[in-house]
């Protein structure tokens, strides 16, 4: 972390009594009200607070911008001297992507999958006259080297279909540093990457940003990752500031309730569940191995035991095979070889050649609740369709049994029964797909990557509902994550896995307690701590071990 105001230059970016509405059905509402924000040159500032707070509302408006059904009402917003409020669009066209630059939190969704890296990191540098596409692309080739991304001679002439999503994700810090901005934003850049590549963005970020003395807005809801990047922190709620001040001194002795309430989210552990004395546990793969299209092996030789009543933790990097493990299960993707055994009996490789019950024992929850609800159909359709599919019920008895889920998942029927997806925040549509896989009356519910998309406090929300119904329904959890905060608080057993194959597996305290498989160890060393020093020191670790000729074991990113 950097030294607080150290070298800090004059004010780059300030905004006063801020205030956005947002459009909800030909209604206005203000979202933001009357926020101060002020940014000096080379400083990074963290916006922090759970969903809804404003955070990245306040952070586009530092470019003159709301987004779609938002409207800036009030206050002004100057940036070197500039008011962008009085801007002509011919001269905020010019600032944006040359003076101040957007690093958004989906780089899969903000590159254009018809060109090649390169061609788009060049494309703002060239339109802004700041420098010929030769010169650009060499530069490119020197940012992607100090962004840590392999190859950097040629990476840049890869679509971004060819590149995993953290190498994707520094592409775009490249590119937004393409034209030296004064201010960079950056939206959550980090939230959808597994610890060991969020390792290497974090420090690829703060090297250019500290490098080009750069200043930047960046936006979170996890106070252990801004703490590793920002000297100073607002803490947003609702569209308020409820505290501000420097970064190390908040870390250290948070004023505000809400603020300690952020920082102690990360605390819950559930009590561990007691073995399954079973014979035969619920859930068994046996020697599995899957390729897509007979191609590339993406499970190899893989084995799992899941006992009834407990939660099996399966973690790894994108790309190690825990998602495929899933599919393989629900037979969505027929292994090459091995089998899967539901309490003793195997089930048929392909869900299309199993019953109805076989099919209703496995359910998913999946990571993104926005694309898993159909957005037009009601609540009480979507809980409802799996309760007349699975068992038969129609007319009072569906009804009644779909008011039954949603109270079961902390919902009030007669408020949440008529809505659509979209009038539901991303936390109630995380809960109304857990009560349409509760809704099957399974024995297993897949969870994949069930609070990844969503901020700490709600993360911690559903986590805990999820153990209560494990407590109250005995329900058996298959809980797929990235996230190692995440296991430590619900998991009762886990497996780690890498490359398609099982590195290790046990109890989470055996999981948890040295000496590791080194595959494990990197993974536990890369969660993120609310010591501001600790990814210096991490990095400072690592680059000591391998001066001293230790083998260093690194992120597949890289």
């Amino acid at each position: 972390m950097r030294n607080s105001d150290a070298g800090k230059g004059d004010v780059l970016l300030e905004m006063r009594g801020l205030r956005i509405e947002g459009q909800s059905e030909d209604q206005w509402n203000e979202i933001v009200h009357g926020v101060d924000v002020t940014l000096r040159r080379g400083e990074v500032l963290g916006l922090i607070g759970e969903s809804g707070a404003g955070k990245s509302t306040i952070g586009i408006a530092s470019m003159g911008f709301a987004r779609p059904g938002c409207r800036i009402t009030g206050g002004t917003i100057l940036f070197d001297g500039m008011d962008l409020r009085a801007a002509s669009d011919e001269q905020l066209r010019k600032l944006r992507g040359s003076r101040i630059a957007y690093v958004a939190q989906s780089a899969a969704a903000a590159f254009n999958p018809a060109h090649k890296l390169i061609d788009q990191y060049t494309e703002a540098p060239v339109q802004h006259g700041v420098k010929p596409k030769a010169e650009a692309e060499r530069e490119a080739m020197e940012l992607y080297r100090r962004l840590r991304l392999p190859d950097p001679e040629s990476i840049g002439f890869r679509y971004p279909h060819q590149v995993s999503g953290g190498q994707l994700q520094r592409a775009m810090t490249a590119m937004a540093m393409a034209c030296h901005p004064d201010l960079i934003i950056f939206d959550e850049p980090t939230t959808a990457l597994d610890v060991t590549t969020q390792i290497e963005v974090l420090a690829a970020i703060k090297d250019v940003v500290e490098e080009f003395n750069t200043a930047a807005i960046y936006i979170t809801h996890d106070l252990a990752v801004v703490a590793q990047m920002a000297d100073r922190i607002m803490v947003l709620r609702y569209g308020d500031l409820i505290e501000e001040g420097n970064a190390r001194g908040m870390l250290a002795d948070p004023k505000e309730t809400y603020t300690r309430q952020l920082l102690a989210v990360r605390s819950y552990r559930k009590e561990e569940a007691p073995p399954d004395e079973s014979p035969v546990p619920l859930l068994e793969v046996r020697n599995v191995t899957a390729s897509y299209g007979g191609q590339v092996i993406v499970l190899d030789d893989v084995s799992v035991k899941v006992g009834r009543g407990r939660t099996v933790a399966v973690v790894g990097e994108s790309g190690s095979g825990k998602s495929t493990l899933a599919r393989v299960i629900t037979g969505l993707l027929p292994p090459s070889e091995g089998s899967v055994l539901f309490n003793g009996e195997e089930l048929p490789a392909s869900y299309k050649n199993r019953n109805r019950d076989q099919l209703r024992h496995a359910q998913m929850i999946y990571q993104m609740p926005d694309t898993a609800l159909n957005p037009r159909q009601r609540i009480r359709d979507v809980i409802g369709r799996p309760l007349g599919f699975y068992l038969g019920l129609k007319g009072a008895e569906r009804e009644k049994r779909t008011r039954e889920l949603l109270q079961m998942i902390e919902m009030d029927p007669d408020e949440f029964i008529d809505r659509l997806p979209g009038e539901l925040s991303g936390g109630q549509k995380q809960r109304i797909c857990i009560a349409r896989a509760l809704a099957a009356e399974p024995e297993l519910i897949i969870c994949d990557e069930v609070t990844s998309a969503l901020d700490q406090l709600v993360a911690e929300e559903i986590l805990k509902l999820l153990q209560r119904l494990q407590d109250e329904l005995g329900v058996t959890y298959l809980f797929i994550t990235h996230d190692l905060a995440t296991v430590r608080a619900i998991s009762d057993e886990v497996v780690v896995m890498l490359e398609g194959k099982v590195v290790e597996q046990g109890g989470k305290a055996d999981i948890f307690t040295p000496p590791h498989d080194p595959y494990t160890d990197l993974l536990l060393s890369s969660v993120p701590e609310m010591d501001p020093d600790w990814l210096d020191d991490l990095l400072a670790d690592r680059a000591a071990r391998k001066a001293r000729g230790e083998k260093v074991m690194e992120s597949a990113d890289q």
